[in-house]
């Protein structure tokens, strides 16, 4: 297998309309990580993402009768976008079936491209089941996102171009993955050229398909699929690439969504351009194995994979690029109720600076704080900001890593429920975001089971998140469990997280 997919990459037509992208330091890292960091810079493709390169081979394969057919595809964003340039270059119809909660930006640019957009279901499943069906009335071709010989020739031209351009030695190269076809072109290659390079795969941690599968040794599926990284919002590895990447990929990790958006910022710092959250997978993998294997004086490359990414998120990733880079802590604490207890707080806190303080009368006696705390840029830093603090003030809760806290609780403190609000329970939900979901949502959950908080943000995503608190009956609790489970909307109970306890319930 290897030796027929090395034949596909050193013949795969991409540069028809993909570009050689270049592989530049990225000088701000590399002091930071005391190594030499190098970014492939694939956000600089004409579609903004290497999906062009795959999705362009593919289609200069077809016979003269296929391309007559049209081809069709199913896809959330960037494959979409590379397939309806290539079939604008060759004058084929294409049809891409997308989810409604596709960001408009990336519907438009299909629809620029000359691609023809047909909007189904929620999700990429509901898509691609369409899509499906596209091929079997209308005999139109079906091009994979990524599990496609000829898709993951097409992206492995990405690490023949790393050959090229850095002679010297390399330590390691991270990939950004979602359903495997770029790491396993990349894999591939690499392997057969130089063997000794470590190829390292990065997933988000909501969505690490292929870890899933290296770890219990098959395909098996993910039962939630988070979508921060949308471009690798995927649920089961592909058939051919996990093949691939069993016998060419060293290891996979896993990195947070403050690492992302940590990795986001740094790339911005370098570049001056900014790369979608999957795009900045292999930058935030890269400095989390760096700093992990206390690497100095490598020559790492990290795949910056895309740039499609909506204005609106910017913000919240900004929010947590801080967090990523453990520039901040999240806290919680009782102080006293009483004249000069929030003096003491921030004496406690030393010359420490607070980015974000909540305050909320609790009793007579005490009151809970919510803080943010500027803290050097390690594990070190935040241990110890608690330690200081528990020393001088008592019991501290570490709340940094707590996503509800982070998306919700930081924008509500102030309302503790009466105590005629029994039975409570609480859950986090993300559900597509597009006109009227929102109502749907509410008047769905409203009508059996009284809300009795609810909290929604929208970061310019396709889903939104909402925390609500339901008032249901213990012996209704199974129940409800099973409803919501009917609702398909991504979930997680919050009833124990001590961000609810300390400040709202």
């Amino acid at each position: 297998m290897p030796h027929r997919y090395i034949k596909k990459i050193l013949q795969a037509r991409v540069y028809d309309v993909a570009v050689k992208t270049p592989l530049s330091p990225a000088r701000g890292l590399s002091e930071r990580l005391n190594n030499r960091v190098l970014l492939k810079r694939e956000d600089e493709q004409p579609v903004f993402s290497f999906k062009i390169r795959g999705a362009y081979n593919k289609m200069i394969q077809l016979t003269e009768a296929e391309k007559a057919r049209g081809v069709v595809a199913a896809s959330a964003g960037n494959h979409a976008q590379g397939l309806a340039m290539a079939a604008q270059r060759l004058g084929v119809d294409a049809t891409i079936v997308m989810p409604k909660t596709t960001p408009d930006v990336k519907v438009n640019n299909v629809r620029r491209l000359g691609g023809r957009v047909v909007l189904h279901g929620d999700a990429f499943d509901d898509a691609s089941k369409l899509a499906q069906e596209l091929v079997e009335k209308e005999g139109k071709t079906y091009v994979h996102p990524f599990d496609d010989p000829d898709v993951i020739a097409g992206q492995g031209t990405v690490g023949m171009e790393i050959i090229e351009q850095e002679s010297g030695p390399i330590e390691a190269i991270f990939i950004p993955v979602g359903g495997g076809g770029l790491i396993a072109g990349v894999a591939t290659y690499i392997k057969y050229v130089r063997p000794g390079i470590k190829v390292i795969g990065v997933e988000s941690e909501d969505s690490a398909c292929l870890k899933l599968a290296m770890d219990s040794g098959e395909r098996l599926t993910l039962s939630q699929v988070g979508i921060f990284a949308d471009g690798v919002a995927v649920a089961q590895i592909g058939a051919n690439t996990y093949e691939m990447c069993k016998e060419f990929v060293d290891d996979v990790i896993t990195v947070t969504t403050d690492e992302i958006c940590a990795a986001i910022k740094d790339i911005y710092d370098d570049t001056r351009s900014i790369c979608e959250p999957a795009g900045a997978l292999g930058v935030a993998g890269l400095k989390k194995y760096a700093q992990t294997h206390n690497l100095e004086d490598k020559t790492l490359v990290a795949i910056n994979s895309g740039a499609n990414v909506n204005f609106d998120r910017l913000r919240h990733i900004a929010e947590r690029s801080e967090l990523g880079e453990k520039r901040e802590a999240i806290i919680a604490a009782k102080i006293p109720e009483k004249p000069g207890s929030f003096r003491k707080f921030c004496a406690a806190l030393g010359k420490r600076n607070i980015t974000e303080f909540n305050y909320r009368y609790s009793s007579d006696s005490e009151a809970v704080v919510f803080a943010g705390v500027q803290i050097r840029a390690n594990n070190d830093g935040k241990a110890e900001l608690l330690a200081e603090m528990q020393e001088h003030i008592g019991e501290v809760v570490d709340l940094t890593d707590n996503e509800s806290a982070k998306l919700h609780v930081r924008y509500m403190v102030g309302g503790h429920a009466p105590k005629s609000v029994t039975n409570e329970v609480v859950y986090r939900f993300e559900f597509p975001e597009r006109p009227g979901a929102l109502m749907k949502f509410l008047s769905t959950l409203g009508g059996r089971w009284n809300i009795s908080m609810f909290h929604y943000r929208n970061h310019g995503a396709a889903y939104g998140r909402v925390l609500v608190g339901m008032q249901v009956p213990e012996e209704e609790r199974d129940e409800v469990q099973h409803y919501l489970n009917e609702i398909g909307y991504n979930f997680w109970e919050e009833t124990d997280n001590p961000a609810y306890q300390l400040f709202l319930q």
